[in-house]
């Protein structure tokens, strides 16, 4: 759940505002013979960008005014407007974390790209990943240049509050102007939404075509808010990739563990719930995560295991994504071929020990399942172990300790929900419903499709220099990025994914070829659901849940 440059720790206005844009734009201070720096009007104020071939690029655009000081725990605020034309050169910082430097609370910015302020032009919003905790718009492997100019589409990214700033419950720190408690990050990323929306047109974007998109804790965010009755209006359809779909202990904290975390960090610091809008911002992010270190069996809270997403609230987040409906809107769902080598590869965020005997592989998986519940029933681990053995004799794969592990690790953690739910949307309300599963091999040591290998890849950035060591830069890896690019631009401008690299995708039906692969010498091909066998180990595991 980390976006590939950050390293493993990380991995989430009208038709008329754009004509007055056009005819009220301010001159510039560039020469005769100069182009002019592309210049927008949003909502608060002018702003002026950079031009690149083929596209324009506007970087740190405020969308909410900064959260910080009594505005800390609160619902997103408009920005406050200006005068002139603010330059739009530099990103925003990160919002605050541990990993990236320079984050701060300050954080609440966006970045457009866009081929050119004229015009109506579909609008891709990318969330981006990291846990709920890490990651930023401004890292380069989120560079919205190619996708921009290749794709015809207009290009958002953007930060929002992670951690505690971002994701917890307490009424005592209700907002006294919106009655929200919860949730800040998702409401910020609904802030941006509905930013997106007022403002668009001025980055020559249509407001009623807006996909949102997003990658791991991103790609969760994604399907929450095409959920929630004040975003889903907003939304044409959405690319959810790799989602970290929400569920305690796991994936999030029960509202009654979010209540006391922020309890405990209170007490901790020697003040109020209420009060720790005043605690020094670095003191109060590490004495939070401080709860979290250690074995999930030593520490008080029992739920928040591996991540701590957004919490069950009754209004940002009705029930956890298992038990939600489906959000009725076309959806191109992705997952990669091995989520779980992001996890038991070179770098874990998240460790644990490499198997090298079945004694030593029947200890880890006891270890890993321990990150879903309090117990881990007897026999759970050997007969995991012993399907997906099955499994992969049965499909000529790899049957060694590292292997088995690695699957288990990924299905039961992401894919298998992903799936599921995907075919629950098949038999109770078919419509544009579509399948991809990434399957380009990452470069040694590292090995499989990792979680999260698909950024480089979607936005055409994996031959840069932080990049390129892991996921190539040949003529093969620029097919599979351009045909990456070309399926969810397609899918974006309202036709199915479609590419001159690909076979025509059908609507997803599960036992049909109707995933298409991504990735390898083939580039692109159908499938029937890759891996299903390994999948049927988790429907009576009781481990994980099974959407209903």
């Amino acid at each position: 759940m980390r976006p590939a440059t950050m390293g493993r720790r990380l991995f989430l206005t009208g038709s008329a505002a754009a004509a007055a844009a056009v005819a009220m734009r301010p001159r510039t201070a560039y020469g005769a013979d100069a182009p002019a720096a592309p210049q927008a009007r949003t909502t608060a104020g002018w702003v002026r960008g950079s031009q690149g071939d083929g596209f324009a690029v506007f970087k740190g655009v405020p969308y909410a005014a900064p959260p910080t000081g009594a505005l800390r725990f609160s619902s997103p605020r408009p920005p406050a407007g200006w005068d002139g034309v603010r330059d739009a050169t530099a990103f925003g910082a990160p919002s605050l974390q541990s990993v990236l430097p320079g984050s701060s609370e300050d954080s609440l910015y966006a970045n457009v790209w866009t081929p050119s302020t004229d015009g109506r032009r579909p609008v891709l919003v990318y969330i981006h990943g990291g846990g709920w905790k890490l990651g930023a718009a401004s890292m380069p492997v989120y560079d919205g240049s190619k996708l921009a100019a290749r794709g015809d589409l207009v290009v958002v990214t953007f930060n929002y509050r992670l951690g505690v700033f971002g994701f917890g419950l307490h009424e005592d720190l209700t907002d006294w102007r919106t009655g929200y408690a919860a949730n800040w990050g998702l409401q910020d990323q609904a802030a941006l939404l509905r930013w997106v929306s007022r403002n668009a047109a001025a980055f020559g974007g249509d407001p009623d075509n807006i996909t949102l998109c997003g990658t791991s804790a991103g790609g969760s965010s994604t399907w929450q808010l095409a959920l929630h009755p004040e975003t889903r209006p907003l939304i044409r359809r959405i690319v959810p990739i790799s989602a970290a779909h929400v569920w305690a202990p796991a994936v999030g904290l029960t509202p009654a563990d979010a209540r006391s975390a922020l309890e405990l960090t209170a007490g901790k610091l020697g003040t109020t719930v209420a009060g720790l809008r005043a605690v020094p911002a670095t003191t109060l992010r590490d004495t939070f995560d401080g709860l979290f270190a250690g074995a999930p069996a030593t520490r008080q809270l029992a739920s928040g295991r591996e991540y701590r997403g957004p919490v069950v609230d009754g209004y940002w987040m009705s029930g956890e994504d298992w038990q939600s409906a489906d959000p009725g809107l076309p959806v191109l769902s992705v997952n990669t071929a091995t989520e779980g080598s992001f996890f038991t590869g070179p770098g874990s965020p998240s460790p644990l020990p490499t198997p090298t005997t079945d004694e030593e592989l029947r200890t880890v998986v006891g270890t890993y399942l321990l990150k879903g519940t309090d117990q881990v029933p007897a026999g759970l681990a050997d007969s995991l172990i012993t399907a997906y053995r099955a499994a992969a004799v049965a499909e000529g794969r790899p049957t060694d300790p590292l292997s088995v592990l690695t699957e288990i690790y990924g299905d039961g953690l992401l894919r298998y929900q992903i799936v599921r739910l995907a075919e629950r949307r098949a038999a109770q309300c078919p419509s544009r419903q579509y399948r991809m599963e990434f399957a380009h091999p990452v470069r040694a040591p590292w090995f499989g499709s990792p979680h999260e290998s698909t950024s480089p890849f979607l936005f055409g950035t994996n031959g840069i220099p932080s990049n390129a060591p892991e996921f190539g830069n040949g003529p093969l890896e620029q097919q599979v990025s351009d045909t990456f690019g070309d399926l969810v631009a397609s899918f974006a401008h309202g036709s199915a994914p479609t590419s001159p690299n690909a076979p025509a995708l059908p609507v997803f039906a599960p036992d049909t070829a109707s995933t298409l692969v991504l990735g390898g010498p083939a580039v692109a091909r159908l499938a029937v659901t890759p891996k299903a066998a390994q999948l049927r180990a988790w429907d009576t595991a009781g481990w994980v849940p099974r959407p209903v």
